[in-house]
């Protein structure tokens, strides 16, 4: 998660093309590159002095520079014997960055901590790119175990289970996003409908043409974003775009055709604007003319900056075979190349500490903060939407974003199949049938 500029989860609808357009393809020369540099000088073990220089690479513009450089002014002070180079690399989606990160290291730049996604996290482990962290956790056992205390549980499982080829642990969790529903408060007040605490895919649909009729406003917006479109959809029918150990394509299930095809619907009814176009959804929304929009933690600021906070209610995503979420989260790992392992270690101890946590929580960031205390703290519940603390609840719901070696080719057939099909340029059946066979051939 990056905790201010590029959130897990952040569309543009642009969060989880973490390794997607430019291609996952393109990130293997580099990282088979950078494979023959690993090691060898500045290896150590844990311990020692916590001086020289750390760099810190995130997802982030100039904006982002200047927040970070906020954020870390108490650990410079802490530690004034580490010189740290905290760089934000400006892109257009989590694959440009990827891609630059990946580029950097095969050119031999050092790099120490990097901020990686959940759908990165897998092939920078099995590229042997990333140095265990058991030796450092168990010298700052207290210190972790208090932070694993404070975070759920969850997190830790998914890291271990998908990001951890050999049993070692290379991530330390950091903040994350599941997917819940804005609802404009106000429309639906002008339309006479209660607000939900849950409701049916049907549910929804008759919400909408009510809303249509008496304001003339949209349901929703139809995307094709793997993470707030594709997988939110899917998960609330009780399916996913693979199975649950990533190695199995099931994009063209029964259950995901019928989840395409009910989005689908919802374009062909007017409840949804065309795909197509960059739609802003706080402004529509405050504006009166979007109903609803789906999102994580990132929309909460766009509302702000519209003054339309406080007519805004999180709601549970409408179900129909089941209930669930999509979940993505940030990580912090140190690069195996890296000359300065302790010192890099002494940042992400920062990263995880409580200091940074509140830092973070009241500093406008655009992901629910990994620490418990903070997520439900009345500092991130302020100047929020009614019932933001969902966030949290359903991560006991919530579905891994899969993210396979090959995932940003993956990710690029998936949501090129949604496209066809919310927008009626091929069938659900066929575009689903279509990207299944290409999903086979990527996970062989």
């Amino acid at each position: 998660m990056n905790p201010l500029p590029a959130p897990p989860g952040r569309p543009s609808y642009s969060r989880r093309k973490f390794l997607g357009r430019v291609g996952g393809a393109a990130l293997v020369p580099a990282f088979g590159s950078v494979l023959a540099g690993c090691g060898g000088e500045g290896d150590t073990g844990p311990g020692g002095a916590t001086s020289g220089t750390v760099t810190f690479v995130y997802y982030g513009d100039a904006e982002s520079q200047k927040a970070y450089d906020k954020l870390f002014t108490k650990f410079r002070a802490k530690y004034p014997d580490i010189t740290l180079k905290a760089q934000g690399i400006a892109a257009d989606s989590w694959a440009a960055f990827a891609n630059t990160v990946a580029t950097r290291l095969a050119g031999g730049q050092s790099l120490d901590v990097v901020q990686i996604a959940t759908e990165g996290q897998r092939i920078f482990a099995s590229k042997q790119l990333l140095e265990p962290l058991d030796p450092y956790i168990q010298k700052d056992k207290a210190a972790v175990d208090a932070y694993y205390a404070d975070t759920p549980p969850n997190l830790r499982k998914w890291l271990k289970e998908y990001a951890s080829p050999d049993g070692k642990t290379y991530f330390m969790p950091g903040g994350y996003n599941t997917m819940a529903m804005y609802l404009n408060t106000e429309l639906f007040g002008k339309a006479g409908l209660n607000i939900p605490q849950a409701w049916t895919w049907e549910e929804f649909r008759a919400a909408g043409k009510t809303i249509k009729e008496k304001t003339g406003a949209f349901l929703t917006v139809a995307g094709s974003g793997y993470f707030t479109d594709v997988m939110t959809w899917l998960t609330n029918n009780d399916t996913s775009a693979l199975s649950a150990d990533w190695k199995t394509p099931q994009y063209d299930s029964p259950a995901a055709v019928e989840a395409l095809t009910f989005a689908r619907q919802l374009v062909v009814d007017g409840l949804a604007p065309k795909p197509g176009g960059n739609l802003e959804a706080a402004t529509l929304m405050a504006q009166g003319k979007l109903a609803t929009f789906g999102g994580g933690r990132w929309p909460t600021n766009d509302l702000r900056r519209v003054k339309f906070v406080g007519k805004v209610r999180l709601v549970r995503w409408p179900k129909n075979a089941g209930v669930g979420s999509p979940v993505g989260w940030d990580a912090w790992p140190i690069l195996k190349q890296s000359k300065n392992k302790d010192a890099a270690w002494t940042l992400i101890k920062y990263l995880i500490s409580e200091q940074f946590g509140d830092a973070i929580t009241t500093g406008g960031g655009g992901a629910v903060p990994a620490r418990i205390s903070d997520a439900t703290g009345a500092d991130f519940l302020k100047d929020a939407p009614q019932n933001t603390e969902l966030l949290v609840e359903l991560l006991k719901d919530a579905t891994p974003i899969p993210g396979p070696d090959r995932g940003a080719e993956c990710q690029k057939v998936i949501e090129e199949a949604w496209l066809q099909g919310i927008s009626g340029t091929k069938e659900p059946q066929a575009a689903l049938t279509e990207a299944n066979k290409k999903l086979q051939d990527l996970l062989k």
